[in-house]
C-alpha cells in the first residue's frame, strides 16, 4: 500500500533506485523483526519518489512487518503500556533507542527516593539532631546502593534461570545484552513512584503495589518478546529473579543495613 505525508529519515528505508529496480540483495543482514510473527526482515518499508512509502509485507504471515512506523509515538506508548507484544517488538527490534542506562539510573533514583522518604516517615522526631542527620545525603546514597544491588540480584536470577533452561528455550544462543536492554526499558513503570509519593493519599500503599505488579508484568512481556518463548518460561524467569531479590532483601534486613525495610511499602517479598 502507498502512503504519503510523513517524511524524514526512518529505520529500514530503501532508496528510490532500489525500489524501482530489484529487491535488497540476499546477502543483506536481517536486522528487523516482524511485529506479528517475530520473523526476521531485511527492511521495514520502501521509500519511493515524492515521499510515497510502501510498507514491507512479511513473507511468513503476509502482514505488514511493522505497522507502527506510521503511528504517532503517543499511540505506540499507549500500546506499550497495555503490554502489547507488537509494540514491544517495534520498540526493541525496529527502533534505535539508547536510553537504557539513563533510564535505569533515573528509575533507581526514584526507588531510592521512595525508600529514603519511608525512612524519614517511619522515624519522625522533633530532635534537631535527627533532622540534621536525615538532611545529610548519606542515607539517600545508601538507599540507592541497596536498590541497585536488589535490582542486580533480580536480573541475575532471571539470567541464571534462562541460562540453565537454554536448551529448552531457544535453539540459538541467547542474546543477554539485548535481554538486559529489554528489561531496563520495561522497568519504566518505576517512574510512577515519584508521583505516587508526591500526591500522598490513603491509597498510596495500594498504588505502590500496583506499580510493582505493572513493572513485573512489563518485565515478563519483555522476556517473552525478546527470546520468543512461551509464557510459562517467562513467568518462571520472573519468579526466579524475585526469589534471588527477596534473598538479597532478607540479607540486608539481617545485617540491618536497610533500616527502613520494616516499614517499606514497595518490596518484592510482598508479592
Amino acid at each position: 500500500m502507498g502512503t504519503g505525508g510523513r517524511s524524514g529519515p526512518r529505520p529500514g528505508k530503501g532508496s528510490a533506485e532500489e525500489a524501482a529496480a530489484t529487491p535488497i540483495a540476499a546477502s543483506a543482514s536481517c536486522q528487523y523483526r516482524c511485529i506479528e510473527c517475530n520473523e526476521e526482515a531485511k527492511e521495514l518499508y520502501r521509500d519511493y519518489n515524492h515521499g510515497v512509502l510502501k510498507i514491507t509485507i512479511c513473507k511468513s504471515c503476509q502482514k505488514p512487518v511493522d505497522k507502527y512506523i506510521e503511528y504517532d509515538p503517543v499511540i505506540i506508548l499507549i500500546n506499550a503500556i497495555l503490554c502489547k507484544a507488537q509494540a514491544y517488538r517495534h520498540i526493541l527490534f525496529n527502533t534505535k533507542i539508547n536510553i537504557h542506562g539513563k533510564l535505569c539510573i533515573f528509575c533507581l533514583l526514584c526507588e531510592a527516593y521512595l525508600r529514603w522518604w519511608q525512612l524519614q516517615d517511619s522515624n519522625q522526631n522533633t530532635d534537631p539532631d535527627d533532622l540534621i542527620r536525615y538532611a545529610k545525603e548519606w542515607d539517600f546514597y545508601r538507599m540507592f546502593a541497596i536498590a541497585s544491588l536488589e535490582q542486580t540480584a533480580f536480573f541475575i536470577g532471571i539470567f541464571t534461570f534462562l541460562w540453565v533452561e537454554r536448551p529448552m528455550t531457544v535453539k540459538k544462543k541467547l542474546n543477554f545484552i539485548l535481554l538486559l536492554k529489554a528489561l531496563l526499558l520495561s522497568s519504566y513503570g518505576k517512574l510512577l513512584l515519584i508521583p505516587a509519593v508526591i500526591w500522598e493519599h490513603d491509597y498510596t500503599p495500594l498504588c505502590l503495589k500496583l506499580i510493582k505488579v505493572f513493572v513485573l508484568t512489563s518485565n515478563f512481556q519483555a522476556i517473552r518478546v525478546t527470546l520468543n518463548i512461551n509464557r510459562k518460561l517467562s513467568l518462571l524467569a520472573i519468579l526466579s529473579g524475585l526469589l534471588l531479590e527477596s534473598t538479597m532483601v532478607y540479607f540486608f534486613q539481617r545485617m540491618e543495613w536497610d533500616i527502613g525495610s520494616d516499614c517499606a511499602i514497595y518490596k518484592s517479598q510482598d508479592f
